[in-house]
């Protein structure tokens, strides 16, 4: 049948792709400009896909029985409310690709956390023996990987609420829900929209699939509501079905009698108290696949993170650098706010997204030494904080480096946690966090 993807970047490129090798005739239509996607614009070329650049046309729903969206692509674009108004059904990339898989499936969602779940239970199911690999929001797309690996591979899913806005039929043998809090609302529209997106992870799944969900938020936890799944938790408070976390030790609980001390919570490798919430809940996921608890606490203690995300950068004059680009929203920089003991120089700004600067008050008054203030948002963070802590604003992420240098004392952290999208100044979080390393390298 005639199929049209909307989006030329990864997911799209790979929705073609497949939809093509199943025999269809697939349009790709992409409102940016070709000089953007000259790859994807050969790779097209080379399967004989058809493309358009630079808006939308009227080939593009022009006899089309289905479309399959790249994720961000809001509700209210004008493409989207016409083939709505025909009647055209619309699917995600991942609800696609999901139809033709039958691997067994973790899908890991949530506000804060998603990146670093995903390639931690990819981490311990490897380093026990099994096959899997972690796709999806990470990075790659599972249109990708359909009938390029074997039947038995385990995908790990990191799964944005975009992505699993439009999904009808998907269903993980284990779904993960680490947190919801308010983002992404310029697409959903509202926060019970955005909380229903995230909770689509569950739809599907029965009394013969796993859901584990965060019982310290109300959000994440609410989809036990609607969810016919078997259910654990993750806590840092006791709990009588799946894992939490004592003074100083990481408890499974499979029934209320019956508990064990998996290991010590200064065993982990990943700081931070969100870290304890991400290692449960791979725990949790590893352990429906049967891997042993030895293995689990082996790669507990050897996992250092994901690029990005709370990573070390190094250490200069007795003063670590630290790259949290990723943390593009206050929650996220609330975490890694609170993950050190030591006095942190914070740099922190971007494209802010209405964030409320207050709600991260008390924890600068008690952690941060100095604060540098970049992008869009620089002012709004400077007039926040300017009579409570010292605040300098910096012209460029470069110069906040070199400002921070100079701010910091030997024992120090500078803390590179933005709490905004990067798209002020950068392509993405991950070219604002190369930008970064290269300025600290360079001191």
């Amino acid at each position: 049948m005639n199929i049209t993807v909307i989006g030329a970047g990864k997911s799209g490129i790979a929705a073609a792709l497949l939809a093509k090798q199943d025999g269809n005739s697939v349009f790709v239509t992409e409102r940016k400009e070709q000089s953007s996607y000259q790859g994807a614009y050969e790779q097209l070329g080379e399967s004989s896909i058809d493309v358009e650049f630079g808006g939308h046309s009227s080939k593009a729903l022009q006899n089309c029985k289905q479309i399959i969206v790249s994720p961000g692509v809001p509700p209210s674009s004008p493409i989207i409310q016409e083939a709505e108004s025909l009647g055209i059904p619309i699917v995600s990339e991942l609800e696609f690709a999901s139809l033709h898989t039958t691997n067994p499936i973790i899908s890991i969602t949530g506000t804060n956390g998603k990146t670093t779940t995903t390639a931690l239970t990819e981490f311990i199911l490897k380093q026990s023996g099994k096959s899997a690999i972690a796709a999806g929001n990470i990075g790659i797309p599972l249109s990708s990987l359909v009938g390029k690996v074997s039947p038995g591979t385990i995908f790990v899913l990191e799964t944005s609420s975009y992505q699993l806005d439009r999904t009808y039929t998907f269903k993980p043998k284990v779904s993960i829900i680490l947190n919801i809090t308010p983002d992404h609302l310029g697409y959903h529209g509202t926060m019970e929209n955005y909380c229903k997106a995230k909770w689509k992870t569950s739809q599907n799944q029965n009394a013969d699939d796993l859901l584990i969900l965060n019982a310290d938020n109300f959000e994440a936890a609410a989809c036990s509501k609607i969810s016919k799944a078997n259910v654990a938790y993750i806590s840092i408070n006791p709990l009588q079905q799946g894992a939490y976390t004592s003074q100083s030790h990481l408890i499974l609980a499979s029934h209320p009698h019956k508990e064990e001390v998996l290991m010590q919570l200064d065993e982990i490798r990943l700081p931070g108290v969100h870290n304890r919430y991400n290692s449960m809940a791979a725990i949790l996921a590893a352990r429906a696949f049967e891997v042993r608890n030895e293995n689990i606490r082996d790669s507990l203690m050897q996992f250092s993170g994901v690029e990005h995300r709370l990573e070390f950068v190094r250490s200069l004059n007795s003063i670590n650098y630290v790259n949290d680009s990723k943390a593009t929203n206050i929650n996220a920089t609330w975490y890694a706010l609170s993950s050190y003991s030591s006095p942190v120089v914070w740099i922190a700004g971007g494209l802010g997204d209405n964030n409320d600067y207050a709600s991260l008050e008390q924890l600068i008054a008690s952690n941060v030494r100095s604060i540098v203030a970049i992008g869009e948002d620089k002012e709004k963070i400077f007039d926040m904080y300017c009579s409570k802590i010292r605040c300098v604003k910096a012209n460029s992420l470069e110069d906040a480096v070199s400002i921070a240098s100079k701010e910091a004392r030997a024992g120090d952290t500078i803390l590179f946690s933005p709490a905004c999208k990067s798209f002020d100044m950068f392509a993405n979080y991950e070219h604002r966090g190369l930008v970064f390393k290269q300025a600290v390298m360079s001191l």
